[in-house]
């Protein structure tokens, strides 16, 4: 029992400011022994002028009786001196005793004390053998979802929280959190940062370039990912020693813009392995609409795969009687010869171009004000609602109003608009103009931001055609710029990777063992050597040494590994494989210059 008392005691003397508190708290408790003194005394002498003589120890008893007001009554004055000197010793003790002897207890010595034992429920370090770990310097939603997606594939993370009182709420829903100041070189020793494979930087600009400073002063080979939201804190957070610097908001814009009914229905190449390219394509309005996946005989026509679909926000490996809807968007593999024929055979079956009408914009922001720009560099019209004035200048592309009001949507062109892009940071407001937009135009497509993950099937139902989670983005952008040697996140949910051919697979038929029944994953391609067989015959048996290229969801890349144990490749990807396949899809995702800084830092 001594012992903890004396181990909390050394707690709170280590505390910052305990010294100051200490004192403190002995000049209060010095202060209130000479006033009982003092009350003991002047009690001896009142006694005395009343004619009656009690002991010393008799006027102690009393003035503390008296102060902590007990007040047995067994001693009391007769005279009206002794009577409002009681009175004083009683009010003084009410305020002493009652009200600051314990603020002050609380104040300088169990506040300090609960606060050093909640710091030594918050780890300030992590191991010695850490290694390979991601480093997050600010947690939000963001955070969240990518945590979720490390766990699936073993990674371990620490996030580094400044905050005491959020330190310990994170702890506390079990997250993996250290206390430290982002701005101290020391917090980022604890952290093995020299020994880190990531640090993820979310953080507003201003403390962004602070922290990037920070990690370079301890550790200048880690790499990192920054969060730009202004346009000018891009080289700025270059030249603090950022590896990769992403404006995400405007690349979700740029995304969003991609998929409109534009000028075309084409294909929109998201990943690439060596020859082999993963595209994708919405149904809605080609000639694929209506029919089965057997019906469309793509790969008879062109050579093609349908490897996927996304239907209403989830992938599914589809069957050859998988129905394709207006609300179907295709996941297609092959060269990208195949994909121009393919790109020709929508544009043949189109016919003639109709006459186009603007794309309709919800919202002005610097997601809105991204989408704007990507349509416009393929100059495809568009018209954009906002309600706050964006520029004095006039601009025939910006209508100034409610998106909720129909007056504002007539004069945008909602009655004739190809496509409807719902970009507002609001989720419930994303959701009400869904609804709202799909009972004015059951035919349009409607394509919706979505900020939070968990409202991406509600905006489905709402009667989105395709969602983009802003999250998903930067999970998708941080996994490819992680795990290059090992999988290709290419949005939230769809993944490809490689694997060295198993040997409970080797000798037998693609047809025989039925790997998209029994995993969920399709095969995409067969690396034979140096050479690719994309949408390989699967009549062909599987030999010893061969790789194949799947694409299915974490959960069904889980359940192949499971089914289909393999060893680790002796040589890492060659240089046209897996990393080119990354370099792709940030081209495509996060722009060409996210590839080409991945390039740098490998060499």
């Amino acid at each position: 029992m001594l012992k903890t008392m004396a181990t909390q005691l050394s707690l709170v003397m280590q505390a910052e400011g305990s010294t100051r508190n200490l004192r403190f708290l002995i000049k209060f408790c010095i202060f209130l022994t000479v006033l009982i003194l003092a009350y003991t005394a002047l009690f001896h002498f009142i006694m005395l002028h009343e004619g009656r003589e009690y002991s010393w120890i008799t006027g102690l008893y009393w003035a503390l009786t008296t102060m902590s007001t007990l007040g047995y009554g067994d001693i009391t004055f007769t005279s009206d001196i002794g009577k409002a000197f009681s009175v004083l010793v009683l009010v003084s003790g009410m305020i002493l005793l009652l009200i600051m002897l314990p603020f002050t207890f609380i104040q300088f010595f169990y506040a300090p004390w609960l606060d050093e034992q909640n710091k030594a429920r918050v780890p300030r370090t992590v191991p010695s053998t850490l290694k390979d770990h991601v480093i997050f310097t600010h947690f939000d939603n963001v955070a969240i979802n990518l945590i979720e997606k490390l766990n699936q594939y073993g990674t371990s993370y620490v996030i580094v929280v400044p905050e005491l009182s959020r330190a310990l709420e994170l702890h506390d829903r079990r997250y993996r959190v250290v206390f430290g100041e982002l701005d101290d070189p020391a917090t980022y020793h604890r952290l093995q940062v020299d020994q880190a494979a990531l640090v993820v930087v979310m953080n507003d600009d201003i403390v962004a370039t602070n922290i990037i400073f920070t990690i370079r002063e301890a550790c200048d080979t880690v790499m990192t990912v920054t969060n730009a939201d202004l346009a000018d804190s891009v080289d700025i957070l270059k030249l603090a020693g950022s590896t990769h610097v992403f404006q995400f908001t405007r690349l979700l814009g740029k995304a969003l813009g991609r998929r409109v009914l534009g000028v075309s229905m084409t294909s929109n190449i998201i990943g690439e392995f060596g020859r082999l390219r993963i595209a994708e394509v919405p149904a809605m309005r080609t000639w694929m609409q209506g029919k089965t996946i057997a019906e469309t005989r793509l790969r008879e026509m062109v050579g093609i795969n349908i490897v996927g679909i996304w239907q209403e926000g989830k992938f599914q490996i589809p069957t050859p009687t998988t129905p394709i809807s207006e609300s179907t968007v295709l996941i297609l593999a092959g060269t990208r010869e195949q994909l121009i024929r393919f790109d020709q055979s929508i544009l043949l079956a189109a016919g003639e171009k109709s006459e186009e009408h603007a794309v309709l914009i919800l919202g002005g922001g610097r997601v809105g004000k991204a989408v704007g720009a990507n349509l416009q560099a393929r100059g495809i019209d568009y018209r954009m609602v906002e309600k706050r004035p964006m520029s004095t200048k006039k601009d025939e592309h910006i209508v100034h109003g409610s998106a909720a009001d129909l007056d504002t949507l007539l004069q945008a062109g909602i009655k004739t608009t190809p496509s409807i892009i719902i970009t507002t940071h609001d989720d419930d407001l994303n959701i009400y103009l869904t609804i709202y937009c799909r009972r004015l135009r059951p035919d349009a497509q409607i394509i919706s931001r979505s900020s939070f993950d968990r409202n991406i099937n509600t905006l489905h139902r709402a009667g989105a055609n395709l969602v983009m989670s802003f999250s998903s983005l930067v999970t998708a952008t941080v996994t490819n710029l992680l795990k290059p040697e090992q999988t290709l996140m290419l949005s939230e949910g769809l993944n490809v990777f490689r694997v060295p051919l198993s040997p409970k697979l080797e000798g037998k038929k693609l047809t025989e063992i039925r790997i998209r029944e029994s995993t969920g994953c399709s095969v995409v391609a067969v690396k034979r050597g140096e050479d690719i067989d994309i949408n390989p015959d699967p009549t062909i048996p599987l030999q010893h040494g061969e790789e194949l290229v799947l694409i299915g969801s974490a959960e069904s890349e889980k359940l192949y590994n499971e089914l289909y144990p393999t060893h680790p490749l002796a040589e890492a990807p060659d240089s046209d494989g897996l990393e080119d396949s990354v370099a792709a899809s940030i081209e495509n995702e996060v722009e060409r210059e996210a590839a080409e800084h991945l390039r740098h830092f490998k060499r």
